[in-house]
């Protein structure tokens, strides 16, 4: 079984799955390792949107700390964070990651103009194009500003929650952005994530679509890390068991993993 590298738990505001119920799924599906990597969006609109989407990250890294330890002969726990990228946060994300001893750092577009895709308000009166290309070059605006993440998450995030999603997506359109997108990441040496949540939402393809997959690598990209965003213990490795093939016919030949920041390289 792969690996997954993008999982939450309670330390997330959008999940109450306990860490050790996430290890016990991990290890009962075979797993050899196991990312936990849950919300930090500093600035988050706690007043519009019910939930902070922050943790104490000393509590977190003790936490983790523990079960690492307490698990160590069953399955490789590694720490790890998803973080939520806006311009104004680049000096304050960047000494975050430089004070705490993460093997993996996930950097996602969860905001665009502090909307959150995830909610009708940020489709409402315009066109679903219209709403992805604004995605789309606030993702491009992060990711040449930030150098302290690992790995972009769920590049095409948006098109999970458009309201006539997955109509009108993949569109050519939206190819020269995303080929600046690609090439900006490929540039600074951070990976593309494949996530499986696109999947579980109906899409009918993971986060980003295969099209784009398949482009990042024909740009000389070379590092596709696999999560499944899992908030519950049921969608843990989501579609773990298809998505080698599915990689393979993109053109990947290695699923990209972090150990201390440093990318190591397992064969699909």
């Amino acid at each position: 079984m792969y690996t997954d590298s993008h999982v939450h738990t309670a330390f997330s505001s959008d999940s109450d799955t306990p860490v050790r119920d996430q290890i016990e799924r991990a290890i009962a599906l075979g797993m050899k390792a196991l990312y936990i990597t849950d919300h930090q969006d500093f600035d988050f609109p706690e007043n519009t949107y019910g939930m902070s989407f922050q943790f104490d990250t000393a509590s977190y890294m003790n936490k983790l700390e523990q079960y690492k330890e307490e698990y160590k002969d069953r399955i490789d726990l590694r720490f790890g964070v998803e973080l939520g990228l806006m311009p104004t946060l680049k000096d304050r994300l960047e000494t975050y990651t430089a004070s705490w001893p993460f093997d993996y750092v996930i950097g996602s577009i969860h905001l665009v103009r502090m909307i959150d895709p995830y909610y009708p308000e940020f489709y409402e009166g315009r066109s679903s194009m219209d709403a992805y290309l604004e995605y789309f070059e606030t993702t491009l605006e992060n990711v040449k500003l930030h150098n302290c993440i690992d790995a972009l998450g769920h590049l095409d995030y948006v098109v999970r929650y458009g309201p006539d999603t997955p109509a009108g997506y993949p569109d050519h359109r939206f190819d020269e952005i995303i080929d600046e997108i690609l090439r900006t990441i490929i540039g600074k040496e951070i990976a593309l994530e494949c996530n499986t949540a696109g999947l579980k939402y109906g899409l009918g393809f993971p986060n980003p679509h295969g099209s784009v997959i398949r482009r990042y690598l024909e740009l000389g990209g070379e590092m596709i890390t696999l999560g499944s965003d899992s908030h519950r213990t049921e969608h843990l490795g989501y579609a773990f068991t298809d998505i080698g093939a599915f990689l393979k016919d993109c053109g990947v030949k290695y699923q990209t993993v972090f150990v201390n920041r440093k990318p190591e390289f397992i064969p699909l």
